[in-house]
């Protein structure tokens, strides 16, 4: 029986499509994935863990009504986030995460926040990092060990239209439940120079303000370098802002994973935490960052600070008609 060959035409045609389907399986090997997060939040040591082959995005989360912003959010496959921009976004956008990870690689801390969100919210929220607000004192050496006891400190008649505090009235509540004195809100109020998130500690710099409240991370290089500053971490605990991953991707992306898993590396979680940035992740190493018994350490806060620190819950519509009368 005689075998039939292909022609140099079928031949070269053959040739075409195979190498059509080659090129095609690298382009889909090598696709670019986007991470997108607000970059000036996030210390340098934590942006420098992110792969290089991921495509960055900066997104200010504070103005998603602006095209750009709302295009990157689009187009991104990972985004980070804080817990303060979560009602910002759509979560029927992403993908469930939690399942691309062995759930105890999680800490105790990271779990019980967790399930302080709806199971829908849930399972598209991976707990990446923790930050504590830390309170900065510039030329008064004498308010440090006061602010390190109580926060009642924030009412010193001196400090009177000094005090710089975040521009979320829900931290500012949070705090005044923390004073034991009567109408405390109210007396906070008065004692506020601005508030103020991103710059707050350029304008306590360069401004006759006298304390700042400020995430551990957006501070801790200024400390370095002005010997007028001195950080405090309250014993009675610090609001903390958490930092979630969340993925549009259906992939199991090697690459998400492998990176989450370096994070636990000792030298990256040390200089990590050196600049503010706390894994919620159980491993021993992650967990020691917790546990510093030295009070009033510039360094970090102290396990007695952690253990009393506390966390923002989602609010639903009547807590937040709540909080807003409150706050008015």
């Amino acid at each position: 029986m005689l075998k039939k060959y292909p022609t140099r035409r079928q031949f070269i045609n053959y040739g075409k499509l195979s190498l059509l389907f080659f090129l095609n399986s690298c382009s889909n090997s090598l696709k670019k994935f986007k991470i997108g997060f607000q970059s000036s939040i996030y210390p340098k040591s934590f942006k420098d863990t992110l792969p290089a082959i991921w495509q960055k995005e900066n997104i200010n989360f504070s103005k998603l009504k602006l095209e750009k912003n709302k295009i990157k959010l689009t187009e991104s496959d990972f985004i980070l986030i804080n817990d303060g921009w979560l009602d910002s976004i759509n979560f029927a956008s992403f993908q469930n995460i939690n399942n691309l990870f062995l759930n105890d690689i999680l800490d105790n801390r990271s779990r019980d926040f967790l399930k302080s969100f709806q199971e829908y919210q849930r399972d598209k929220l991976f707990p990446i990092g923790v930050v504590p607000y830390a309170v900065i004192i510039k030329n008064n050496k004498d308010l440090v060990y006061e602010a390190s006891n109580s926060w009642d400190f924030l009412l010193e008649e001196k400090l009177k239209g000094k005090v710089i505090f975040p521009q979320s009235p829900r931290i500012l509540i949070s705090i005044s439940k923390r004073i034991s004195v009567k109408n405390s809100l109210n007396k906070l109020k008065e004692q506020a120079m601005l508030f103020e998130d991103k710059n707050s500690i350029n304008w306590l710099i360069n401004s006759h303000a006298s304390v700042a409240i400020i995430p551990f991370s957006l501070c801790q290089k200024y400390m370095r370098v002005d010997s007028r500053l001195s950080m405090v971490f309250p014993n009675k605990g610090v609001p903390l802002m958490w930092n979630f991953l969340l993925t549009k991707s259906k992939i199991n992306n090697k690459v998400l994973t492998d990176w989450i898993k370096s994070l636990e590396k000792r030298a990256t979680v040390d200089e990590l935490a050196n600049q503010g940035w706390y894994l919620p992740f159980q491993n021993e190493y992650s967990q020691d960052k917790y546990n510093i018994k030295i009070e009033n350490n510039n360094y970090g806060p102290s396990k007695n600070c952690w253990e009393n620190s506390w966390s923002f819950s989602p609010l639903n519509n009547e807590e937040k008609l709540s909080l807003e009368n409150l706050w008015n």
